[in-house]
């Protein structure tokens, strides 16, 4: 857990200060579409989204994962649709007990542009697969019970209450 909290700081760090090491920086291909470039019809995208990317989103839950995404585009006159299917692993941080934990993701969803917005003529695969994941997660992150950490399970152990007070017998 230790080496992927420094691996983001560092990808951070790259970000914040302009350091150009494609390897690093760059590890995402970039999936913004040009709409207005693209022929009307049909259009399909395989792409990955790693460890880097998901260190790269600030304040993200994520912290970090191998996720692969297909994406398939039908472009009219003036309207598209999308249909996003995202399929990995993504790593957590355990609600209960601060530790690293994996979840399985496993999604897909169509996606259409409201006709009240103002339609752009981008569109990002890596953003609109990322939210796609984030809003699919479990509220609560924990290990399935008994798989967290040995030590801070003990001092969750120590910290229980053994018995329930009931606020009546004080009056």
């Amino acid at each position: 857990m230790q080496i992927q909290k420094t691996f983001c700081t560092f990808v951070r760090f790259l970000r914040v200060n302009s350091l150009t090491t494609t390897k690093m920086t760059q590890p995402t291909a970039n999936m913004t579409l040009q709409l207005n470039e693209l022929e009307q019809g049909k259009h399909h995208y395989s792409f990955h989204l790693g460890n880097a990317y998901f260190c790269e989103q600030e304040k993200s839950e994520i912290q970090g994962g191998e996720v692969d995404v297909e994406a398939d585009l039908t472009l009219y006159e003036s309207d598209y649709t999308l249909h996003l299917k995202a399929q990995g692993e993504v790593k957590l941080i355990c609600d209960r007990c601060l530790g690293e934990m994996s979840y399985a993701v496993d999604v897909e969803d169509d996606i259409q542009p409201d006709d009240q917005d103002e339609q752009s003529d981008t569109l990002d695969l890596n953003w609109l697969a990322y939210e796609m994941i984030t809003i699919n997660l479990p509220l609560v992150h924990s290990h399935p019970e008994g798989a967290c950490m040995d030590d801070m399970q003990q001092l969750l152990q120590a910290h229980l209450c053994s018995t329930v007070e009931d606020p009546n017998d004080s009056l």
